[in-house]
């Protein structure tokens, strides 16, 4: 549509305007020894806009976090009822964002002291997302046929809209339980997980909740604000850029050459190349699109079977997340306020882990002998040469974050900027450089909006002091170190099944981080623990977004793929089990 590629157009500028804004900070400050005033806020407001012009480009894929494992067992008859009560919440969540956003511009004083500008223009972004996220899906279902839908769905958002704003109920119960439950009916019903949140939030106002329409619009800005959170977008755009350009191929051809010839060599081949792929694009659904159309074809030709393929490129995508640089880790740092370099140093030994875990079980479970014959030194050198552009990304971003000579932001920044250059040698053209551009930004939105709608939930939470009851029950438990690891892991694991990884360690991590510390685990071990525990579910039902994903590349139907992927499942888990065991003893 034509909307559509006008707002594609213009995420893919404002992502480029953001990069700009950092680059040049970064410039000035270690090349000039000076500053650009107001760059931070200037580059947080430009994400916001980024966010508010993408929110409506995800309603359908992965990118929308939608649970559809229910809907998926309704009868035939029964699912345009579905979609239609999924829109409803669509349609609320539109609703809140405009009219909570024209309520803060109406109500909001003042100006950024260093950008000169109105406070109330960054809240008004969202606002003017809420009307993109309801023109686009009119636009959307009506182009699909189903404007009678889409119409009664409208109807039913603004009578729910206006009949919430009017509720007052005196329950004796604290709003947190309104709100899980109307979230829980979102989920259900496959409506877009962020929308779900806040969904719930207004829904809550009329059950005693302490956040009123405008302040939901306001907390949801604030939660979106972080300056760290702008290596999202960066270490999206250096995935792209590497796969478009070719460059991640350098990576693979380096992978074959060191293990290519060993028993089950180009699944340990495909292994390899996720383990330095990760320290490149920090994104497991990113390395899972790009192992579903690099390796699967190449593995079916050398006799795997279609599902195990598509499961061994599925289960080894789940280390991008968890190998620096990890967008979950970015996440964890902004709920908890943990070190970003802490975390990173963590995820390097948990990833190394993993990946050994993941080795043994493809050994064991693929019957393909020696794929290839033994590569020479010589070959492997050049293999290795070949390789050291896409090298030179674990350089800037590991190094320049643990050595404190960069923050986490500019080094996502200097990154991305870097795979533009190694694209710009690659003679990629410039229409596919604003294809990667469009595309990262469109992913970032998804994300950042996920991450700022979940601020009003996680703030419910807090009010209700979940944490608190949280530590009492481990406390009754005997409040000991594996006490807490237990119960961090079933809860983790139970979330997990139903919950994006990205929401569940928003709204979670704050939740478990304190009993944690409070028992004597380490905070940075317990943060690596509850990433790990949370990414393994990218291969779990019902929600499995790596398993969604190579499904979508391969076309292979998600259920053999869920069958298929058991045996590197049981590995991840152990080592999971590895780490717990770990943080319990030291």
């Amino acid at each position: 549509m034509a909307v559509e590629a006008m707002l594609g157009a213009a995420v893919a500028v404002l992502l480029a305007a953001l990069l700009a804004v950092v680059l040049l900070n970064v410039c000035l400050r270690y090349v000039f020894n000076t500053g650009f005033i107001g760059g931070e806020e200037l580059g947080i407001w430009l994400h916001v806009a980024l966010i508010s012009a993408g929110a409506p480009l995800s309603f359908n894929g992965a990118l929308a976090m939608r649970l559809d494992a229910f809907t998926r067992m309704l009868p035939l008859r029964l699912l345009p009822a579905a979609e239609v009560l999924a829109d409803v919440i669509t349609v609320l969540a539109g609703l809140i964002l405009t009219f909570g956003g024209a309520d803060i511009i109406r109500m909001l004083g003042g100006t950024s002291p260093t950008l000169g500008l109105p406070e109330w223009v960054r809240f008004g972004f969202l606002g003017a997302g809420g009307i993109f996220i309801l023109f686009v899906l009119v636009l959307r279902r009506t182009a699909d046929g189903k404007a009678f839908a889409v119409l009664t769905s409208l109807v039913l958002g603004v009578v729910l809209y206006a009949g919430v704003s009017e509720l007052e109920v005196d329950a004796n119960l604290p709003p947190s339980l309104f709100l899980g439950l109307t979230a829980m009916i979102g989920l259900l019903l496959a409506a877009p997980l962020a929308h779900a949140f806040l969904a719930a939030a207004f829904v809550a106002v009329g059950f005693g909740s302490s956040l009123p329409e405008p302040a939901i619009v306001s907390t949801t800005v604030t939660g979106m604000s972080k300056f760290l959170l702008l290596a999202i977008p960066f270490f999206l755009l250096v995935g792209v850029l590497l796969t478009a350009s070719g460059v991640a191929n350098q990576l693979v051809r380096f992978a074959a050459s060191m293990v290519g010839h060993r028993r089950a060599g180009l699944a340990q081949t495909t292994l390899l190349t996720s383990v330095l792929f990760s320290g490149a694009s920090g994104s497991s659904v990113a390395n899972a699109a790009f192992g579903a159309s690099t390796f699967q074809p190449e593995l079916v030709k050398h006799g795997y079977p279609l599902a195990q393929a598509g499961a061994i490129i599925a289960a080894t995508s789940v280390l991008d997340n968890v190998i620096p640089p990890s967008i979950a880790f970015l996440i964890l740092a902004a709920a908890t306020n943990l070190s970003v370099g802490s975390l990173l140093v963590g995820g390097f030994f948990a990833g190394g882990l993993m990946a050994a875990c993941l080795a043994v079980a493809i050994h064991l479970t693929v019957r393909e002998q020696v794929a290839r014959p033994k590569t020479t030194g010589a070959e492997r050198r050049r293999a290795a040469i070949a390789a050291i552009p896409a090298f030179g990304l674990g350089i800037i971003v590991v190094v320049g974050i643990r050595l404190g000579i960069v923050t986490t932001t500019e080094a996502a920044a200097l990154a991305a900027f870097y795979s533009f250059v190694l694209a710009f040698h690659a003679r990629l053209g410039w229409r596919a450089v604003g294809e990667a551009f469009r595309q990262a930004a469109t992913e970032a939105a998804a994300i950042g909006l996920l991450i700022g709608t979940a601020a009003p939930f996680a703030f419910l939470l807090a009010v209700d002091d979940v944490a608190g009851l949280v530590s009492d029950f481990v406390t009754m438990l005997g409040g000991s170190a594996l006490s807490v690891i237990i119960l961090a892991n079933i809860v983790l694991l139970l979330v997990g099944l139903v919950l994006d990884i990205g929401a569940a360690i928003l709204l979670f991590g704050p939740i478990l981080l304190p009993a944690a510390i409070a028992a004597g685990v380490d905070p940075i071990h317990f943060g690596v623990i509850l990433v790990v525990n949370l990414m393994i579910h990218g291969l779990t039902p019902p929600l499995g977004m790596l398993i969604f994903v190579v499904s979508g590349v391969t076309r292979i139907p998600a259920s053999a793929l869920f069958r298929a992927v058991v045996p590197y499942l049981l590995a991840l888990l152990a080592s999971l089990a590895i780490l717990c065991a770990w943080a319990v003893i030291f």
